[in-house]
């Protein structure tokens, strides 16, 4: 890669997990800071809290994808970012669910994921794409990472007024990096032919792949309808003090992801690899709903399910980006970031509301079965041909 596509990838990635941070920097301490409000004990409005910035997502991942095509991809950015910022700002003001609620809808409208995926594919050749969209997705696990070691001890210091005002104020910082460090981008040629969106939007093994993150997405959300209280209430751990488990098993699933991803990418056991890690997820739901309780096993199983969540983040964008058509990678991307969406928005509302009428078990039944589908399809995936090197 030159150094103009490693300073692409690298910015892109930032701008992208930075977006992904107003989602994942509540999730450990939202529950818990519910209760303090009024309808704070009403299980589904705090999962909706949670979960709507998916739904606004899901509906506008694919029309910013196609306006990036037409309006240029940093002004359709910057527009998402804005929005962002707004919503990060209405919420950091309010002072119940429903404004809350609000503000997460704004957060999740600004849905740039598609622009900057496809920005990312403007700025690299095709021989070094696959790198570059890894790179994208594994800063999704490393932002989910940070911000479970890091909200606890942001609550604690500034509140979640505090955490949504600075994710506001990342955004807007974020804006200033995509015009300074991020690499002119190139015009693109808008083509919208139904066919090939229609080919890509039914095609057998990108299905598969969009199925697979949306298990993901609704699975990762949902658990943390659950999570922060069972550390307090069966791990005996104050929430401020919720880091000394995390950050433990965030660095552990690293020092297991990376090995994985060179077996996946390097001697290519992608497919191997790939359903091993939706295996140990569905272990991890199984593990949660039998053995759920006490410090001990709830941060075991939180290590494991931080292993596979980073090898599938790392991993679903390099196969979609080889899988896809070469014209119509594009199109992939934005039904792929779509389909995120809808889990991530799923996953709060379903999983809030099973807590509040059927119990905390009916979440591990849900997002176990789902895992189960989940590894029946990719057991029958093809893996993809892989590509042969070209000269740079």
């Amino acid at each position: 890669m030159t150094s103009e596509e490693r300073r692409a990838g690298a910015s892109l990635a930032s701008i992208f997990a930075l977006r992904m941070l107003g989602l994942f920097l509540i999730l450990p301490v939202f529950a818990v800071y519910a209760h303090t409000l009024p309808s704070g004990d009403n299980g589904l409005l705090v999962g909706l809290a949670i979960g709507i910035y998916g739904a606004t997502q899901a509906l506008f991942q694919i029309p910013y994808g196609i306006a990036s095509d037409r309006f240029g991809r940093k002004p359709v950015i910057v527009f998402g970012l804005l929005l962002f910022a707004l919503g990060s700002f209405i919420a950091a003001a309010a002072d119940d669910l429903p404004m809350i609620i609000a503000g997460r809808v704004l957060q999740g409208a600004g849905a740039i994921s598609a622009a900057v995926t496809a920005l990312a594919a403007d700025l690299t050749r095709e021989q070094h794409r696959t790198k570059v969209m890894a790179m994208i997705g594994s800063s999704i696990g490393l932002v989910f990472a940070l911000s479970l070691v890091a909200a606890p001890l942001l609550y604690a210091v500034i509140g979640m007024a505090g955490i949504f005002a600075l994710t506001g104020g990342l955004a807007l910082l974020a804006i200033v990096a995509l015009y300074k460090v991020v690499p002119p981008a190139p015009k693109v040629l808008v083509d919208g032919g139904r066919t090939r969106f229609a080919d890509v939007l039914f095609h057998p093994q990108l299905l598969r792949l969009n199925f697979g993150v949306f298990v993901l997405h609704l699975t990762q959300t949902s658990m943390w309808v659950l999570i922060p209280a069972a550390l307090v209430k069966t791990g005996d751990l104050p929430l401020a003090e919720h880091w000394k488990v995390y950050l433990p098993a965030v660095l552990v699933s690293f020092a297991f992801m990376v090995p994985a991803v060179i077996a996946a990418e390097k001697y290519g056991r992608m497919k191997m690899v790939f359903n091993g890690a939706v295996v140990l997820l569905l272990l991890v739901q199984a593990g949660f709903g039998l053995f759920g309780q006490g410090l001990w096993p709830l941060a075991l199983l939180l290590t494991a399910f931080f292993v596979a969540f980073n090898i599938l983040e790392a991993t679903q964008p390099s196969l979609i980006s080889r899988i896809a058509p070469v014209e119509a990678k594009g199109a992939a991307l934005g039904i792929y970031n779509t389909t995120q969406s809808l889990g991530l928005f799923l996953g709060g509302a379903v999983g809030g509301m099973l807590a509040q009428r059927l119990g905390g078990d009916a979440v591990w039944w849900c997002t176990g079965i789902l895992s189960l589908v989940w590894l029946a399809l990719g057991l029958t995936m093809k893996p993809p041909v892989r590509a042969q090197q070209r000269p740079a």
